[in-house]
């Protein structure tokens, strides 16, 4: 059973705290939480059977942690990261993998040469929702997947998240914060992209804070806030996605697959439930498919733990660093597509993860 220690304990962490305690109990072991605000960890430990550490490198250098869980903010993943791949252990970050494309190939290839594995959010497509939606595109429900549209458009978190600003900064972005969800489950069903091209745009400047912990406050906008953007498989699909801070309100569906006879309507893919549409082309109206007995609730860690397992049974990891880096290099590909007005062929590859 590997034993798993947490660096950075902010708004995520509560969830991962519970499941890895909870649910996944029986299937790993939580030994140890480190924050830079100390604090925090200190509560953690206060409130779940853990042990505290004053550092990430204080957790690193002990004997009690097999796998990192790194949910640290965006820019600080691929210091954390780098740091445990190099102290000899797997880690697991959350999303993005990292900032940077030459940032997590330095992780995956320190990894592989200290012979541990590297791991990435988001989990969501192992969930009952989106497997249920691969099984029925790999049972042909709907025939031969055509194209997907995908629609994650919303006005930012400054009005709810405590500490909103690194949302609008390097690796921040509707992109980078919330298309992981989206681009890891086209990805889980239709395999890797070929290429890509898109748009993007800062609509303002500055964004005002309206939580009330920093009302009023400014936040100078680094990163485009609404992009948009065509993904060729090279399966064969097309899909279209747009992520935005910019929209009020929307009709559109999260993810939507048209085959050649049959759409399928997935879930939201920043949830591990359902329901599931699909609607054949002989018929009138959309049926909701029952889900596969499997994770339904909020199940963060559920990837984790799959990693986990793998180690011990010697077999694949469906989160992987190869997934989560070919879901980094499309979001950076969309944003230089737009930059340069063409089209863009990826390099990154990986393997479509097996279905749980």
């Amino acid at each position: 059973m590997q034993r798993i220690g947490i660096v950075g304990i902010g708004n995520i962490s509560k969830i991962y705290l519970d499941n890895l305690t909870g649910m996944f109990a029986k299937r790993v072991k939580l030994t140890s939480v480190t924050d830079k605000i100390f604090e925090r960890a200190q509560k953690a430990a206060e409130d779940y059977p853990v042990k505290v550490y004053k550092s990430a490198d204080d957790m690193f250098k002990n004997g009690e942690v097999d796998l990192v869980l790194n949910i640290t903010q965006p820019k600080e993943h691929f210091e954390v990261a780098l740091a445990a791949v190099k102290a000899g252990k797997h880690v697991y970050n959350e999303k993005p993998l990292c900032t940077k494309r030459e940032d997590a190939a330095l992780v995956l290839k320190t990894a592989a040469e200290n012979n541990v594995r590297v791991g990435g959010a988001p989990d969501t497509f192992l969930g009952a929702g989106i497997q249920t939606c691969r099984k029925l595109i790999d049972d042909g429900w709907i025939g031969t997947p055509v194209a997907a549209t995908a629609f994650m458009m919303g006005h930012g978190p400054e009005h709810w998240h405590p500490s909103p600003h690194f949302f609008y900064q390097d690796g921040g972005g509707p992109m980078f914060d919330m298309g992981p969800y989206y681009l890891t489950t086209l990805v889980s069903l239709f395999g890797q992209v070929s290429r890509v091209c898109g748009s993007a745009r800062i609509s303002t400047p500055t964004r005002t804070i309206t939580n009330q912990i920093q009302p009023g406050e400014l936040i100078n906008v680094e990163v485009p806030t609404h992009i948009a953007g065509v993904l060729d498989f090279a399966a064969g699909p097309v899909a279209t996605i747009v992520t935005s801070f910019d929209v009020y309100s929307h009709s559109c569906p999260w993810i939507e697959i048209y085959g050649t006879e049959g759409t399928l309507k997935v879930p939201d893919p920043n949830t591990f439930g359902g329901p599931v549409f699909a609607k054949r082309f002989r018929e009138e109206k959309w049926s909701e498919i029952p889900l596969l007995k499997s994770y339904a609730d909020n199940s963060r860690g559920l990837g984790l733990t799959d990693m986990a397992e793998a180690i011990d049974e010697d077999r694949p990891h469906r989160a992987s660093g190869d997934l989560a880096f070919h879901v980094l290099d499309i979001m950076h590909s969309i944003h230089e597509a737009s930059e340069s007005g063409k089209y863009l062929k990826l390099k990154s590859k990986c393997k479509k993860p097996a279905v749980l």
